[in-house]
């Protein structure tokens, strides 16, 4: 690839901030090999430590997973988002949901 100087084109990603891309690299070099089981046991361990970020951050690599069509990433963020709804206290039948997503009540 390198040979035919596709190395230094640009490929745009309208859709992927700098600072979400660079995490989804991390997650993705993370998880090139899953066929050793002592890795996969580090994988457990470096996931849970990845997903602990603001919502901002999480609904960016929700995006930028699903632009990128990365399945395991926007399904590992995607069931993270579904476990904080399913432990948020009530205030309200929609004012709950209306407030995870948006900030505002």
């Amino acid at each position: 690839m390198s040979e035919d100087n596709c190395a230094d084109n640009v490929i745009p990603l309208p859709n992927v901030t700098g600072k979400t891309l660079s995490k989804v690299i991390k997650y993705c070099k993370r998880h090139v090999d899953s066929s050793a089981s002592a890795a996969k046991t580090n994988k457990k361990a470096f996931d849970a430590d990845f997903f602990i970020v603001d919502q901002a951050t999480l609904f960016d690599l929700i995006l930028a997973a699903n632009y990128l069509n990365i399945k395991s990433l926007l399904d590992l963020t995607c069931q993270t988002v579904a476990d904080m709804i399913k432990g948020k206290k009530s205030r309200g039948d929609s004012e709950d949901v209306q407030y995870f997503y948006t900030g505002e009540s």
